[in-house]
């Protein structure tokens, strides 16, 4: 009669088995009516740990589902291999076809020229380090050549490295005596972005540029607004049919998705500044004149920054043709003036009534009343004349924030890419 303590993973018992021989044969054989086999690990002595050297080949990535969930799992659902290799210096190797599903925090800020880290640990959830020992089979960079050479799936990822670390985990109870051993691979992943340049940015770029060189077109013959219109309709659209290509957001909103509401956002204000525009040439007239911060904010300082000045105002004055002679007549009231400067009072008011100067007196009350007339038009164009170089100057100025989005937009769009394919 033989007593052994059991070490289950749950509970210590004592169990009683009856050894016809005094060999490990015989107590395999009566441990097997009462415990299972395959749970004792393989070693003469319990207090020898069992090494386990781990290596695995990638042979293809299935593909990444976004989900909102923080975890998951799924059954392995990779065709089962009842062999093992046993061999004579007591190695016995495993090789099993897995299917793994690794739940990878997806960082998509700069989708899609993003680069995600899927980790995939192992380790004993019940055998601290004293029982099994957990040691890296191959060198990672033989394990990355190897997955490369066999990998058999050309979708949306690309395999960019894999790395490899060690650590011990300490438990609640034991402390850092006996911890568990774990080894971590980290699979880095690229994403090939082909796919998304040409069904998103490409499309988005074209209609933007458009929209841009829609401003070429002069606003006081052509309507731009239900090009404009047409346009906005047109986005939306877009923005619509590739929803489904956009990631599904998180914590981090993606660049691409600002780019999209910016160059919305553009569109938009393109439109509200070309209504504007028009109706600044079509009836400039029917406002008052340009307030103060207006003319100084517009058409001092911006027109400036946009290279269109205000012009100074110059008083112009209008010479008949016909008096351009050498020789001057002086008008018969400037003789009666030039009368009574001598002081002849008779002589003068007996001119005074003459019907001739009574006639001059009206023609010059007329020629005032003209002049105040053609001033009043003169006042009335330049008020115009300025609010027509205001809708001028910020047609110009958001046609330059066009082209400064678009360049920033290029040249952010370059770098990410470079340093997405440097990596």
């Amino acid at each position: 009669m033989v007593t052994i303590v059991s070490p289950a993973p749950c509970l210590r018992c004592k169990i009683v088995v009856n050894c016809t021989n005094p060999n490990t044969i015989s107590l395999l054989a009566a441990l097997e009516n009462v415990m299972k086999l395959y749970s004792i690990r393989p070693v003469m002595n319990l207090s020898t740990p069992t090494n386990i050297s781990m290596y695995f080949t990638l042979y293809g990535i299935l593909g990444v589902v976004r989900s909102s969930r923080t975890a998951c799992m799924d059954e392995n659902r990779a065709p089962i291999v009842p062999y093992v290799y046993i061999k004579h210096t007591g190695i016995v190797r495993d090789a099993n076809p897995v299917r793994v599903v690794s739940s990878c925090n997806l960082e998509i800020y700069t989708f899609p020229f993003d680069v995600q880290n899927c980790t995939f640990t192992f380790r004993s959830y019940i055998h601290h380090v004293s029982d099994i020992r957990i040691i890296l089979g191959k060198k990672v960079e033989d394990i990355l050549k190897r997955s490369i050479s066999v990998l058999s799936t050309e979708g949306e990822w690309e395999l960019m490295d894999i790395k490899s670390s060690k650590f011990k985990l300490s438990t609640f109870n034991q402390g850092e005596s006996n911890p568990y051993d774990e080894l971590c691979f980290y699979i880095v992943l690229r994403r090939r972005a082909t796919l998304y340049v040409v069904n998103l940015l490409i499309p988005s770029c074209f209609l933007i540029t458009v929209d841009l060189f829609s401003f070429l077109l002069p606003p006081q013959n052509v309507d731009r607004s239900s090009f404009k219109m047409t346009l906005i309709l047109g986005y939306s659209v877009f923005l619509l049919i590739v929803n489904d290509l956009l990631p599904v957001t998180g914590s981090t909103i993606p660049l691409i998705n600002v780019f999209f509401a910016i160059c919305l956002a553009l569109m938009v204000a393109s439109l509200l500044e070309t209504i504007l525009i028009t109706n600044l040439l079509v009836a400039p007239c029917n406002f008052h004149p340009v307030p103060g911060w207006v003319r100084v904010l517009v058409l001092r300082f911006m027109g400036t920054l946009v290279w269109l000045p205000q012009k100074s105002r110059e008083d112009k004055i209008i010479l008949n043709p016909v008096a351009r002679e050498t020789d001057v007549k002086v008008c018969p009231l400037v003789l009666v003036e030039r009368q009574v400067q001598t002081g002849e009072p008779g002589k003068m008011w007996a001119e005074a009534d003459d019907p001739a100067l009574v006639e001059l007196r009206n023609l010059g009350n007329e020629l005032q009343s003209i002049r105040l007339q053609v001033a009043q038009h003169v006042d009335g164009n330049q008020i115009s004349q300025d609010w027509m170089q205001v809708g001028y100057i910020i047609d110009r100025l958001l046609f330059g924030v066009y082209c400064i989005f678009i360049t920033f937009s290029f040249i952010v769009i370059l770098s990410i890419c470079s340093n997405s394919y440097n990596q």
